[in-house]
């Protein structure tokens, strides 16, 4: 498949700036998934849209600090590290981008006011902007990220001014993430106990979103793309829940991307889920087939990236780019502070 057929035309002013407030007042696009017509909804109206018995699976993933200011040892240069990803393995080594004026070459070491963390280059790419840092100097290498650092925003949110933890979700608590799970971000512990109170469960899975997710797909098909991977898992008590509740006729709605690829990395040939540790670099892209879940809560995602794919696997292409005109030309609020869909 052609990565241009996942674009689309969106007006500049369509990203939204600043979230709903109250989280829940967004919209929500509520979109049959083979046929019939789109309608638009508010997404406090969530307890009438599902049934008796369906499950609300989240990603309770914590964006970490990931932005730090820092300085080249000795000469004082000030730099900026934005940590991207952590490298599976034992050394606590992270994709990264170094914004400075000079070269840095590997071995060169970035120093932190007032904290012994430091970071060493490993990699200096500076023809794709990308390097790879390992951290030392503290005890608690991620303690100390959320001491010094700063939580980053999307590059395209260019002018929010509001409370920083609007940018996580009220039910986060892993922490790792260089991105929220944007889907989750409209849910309220009001609209939870609602949700509770007519029989719909929320379960809980973990999957620290990489930047990588969100970078778009620059090969000319979708196929020359790869995802990088991203550590998760899935309790067996919540693995447990989510196959009750399907044998019971139950649907699984999947809150966000990043759950639907834990879910389907996690689901047997039975179509049970099964308990999940590990990294999962599982790209879904139109012609998949799922397993494990039955509905969809989503944003509205950048053109040509996986994220988007995984949305035109799940509802087909044709059918979600009729949904996001829909969408434009409805004036819904796009990414990761915008409006969502409800596919189901």
């Amino acid at each position: 498949m052609r990565t241009e057929e996942l674009n689309y035309h969106l007006p500049e002013e369509l990203i939204a700036q600043a979230p709903a407030e109250p989280r829940d007042s967004s919209r929500l696009l509520l979109c049959p998934r083979y046929e019939g017509d789109f309608e638009t909804r508010n997404f406090h109206e969530l307890p009438d849209l599902l049934n008796v018995g369906d499950a609300i699976v989240v990603n309770t993933a914590r964006v970490m600090h990931a932005r730090l200011f820092g300085y080249k040892y000795p000469t004082g240069a000030k730099i900026e590290v934005l940590l991207l990803e952590r490298i599976p393995g034992e050394k606590p080594m992270y994709r990264a981008l170094l914004r400075r004026k000079r070269r840095l070459d590997p071995g060169d070491i970035v120093l932190f006011p007032e904290s012994d963390l430091h970071a060493t280059v490993i990699e200096s790419n500076t023809e794709i902007g990308e390097d790879v840092v390992e951290l030392g100097g503290a005890g608690d290498i991620e303690s100390e990220i959320e001491r010094i650092g700063v939580i980053p925003l999307p590059p395209y949110i260019t002018d929010y001014r509001g409370e920083i933890e609007k940018y996580q979700t009220v039910y986060s608590r892993n922490k790792g993430s260089v991105a929220a799970p944007t889907a989750g971000l409209h849910f309220t512990p009001e609209l939870f106990d609602r949700l509770n109170a007519k029989g719909i469960e929320r379960i809980d899975v973990h999957l620290r979103v990489g930047w990588g997710t969100f970078s778009p797909i620059r090969s000319e098909t979708l196929e020359g793309h790869k995802l990088h991977a991203e550590i998760g898992g899935i309790p067996i008590d919540s693995a447990e829940k989510i196959n009750e509740k399907r044998k019971n006729g139950g649907r699984i709605v999947a809150v966000g991307t990043t759950v639907t690829r834990l879910l389907e990395t996690a689901v047997d040939n039975t179509g049970k889920i099964q308990p999940f540790t590990g990294s999962t670099d599982l790209y879904i892209t139109p012609g998949y087939t799922f397993r494990a879940i039955d509905a969809l809560i989503t944003n509205f995602h950048l053109p040509k990236t996986s994220l988007l794919a995984l949305v035109a696997a799940f509802m087909g292409t044709e059918r979600t780019l009729k949904a996001y005109e829909f969408a434009v030309r409805k004036r819904y609020r796009f990414y990761s502070f915008g409006d969502a869909m409800l596919i189901i």
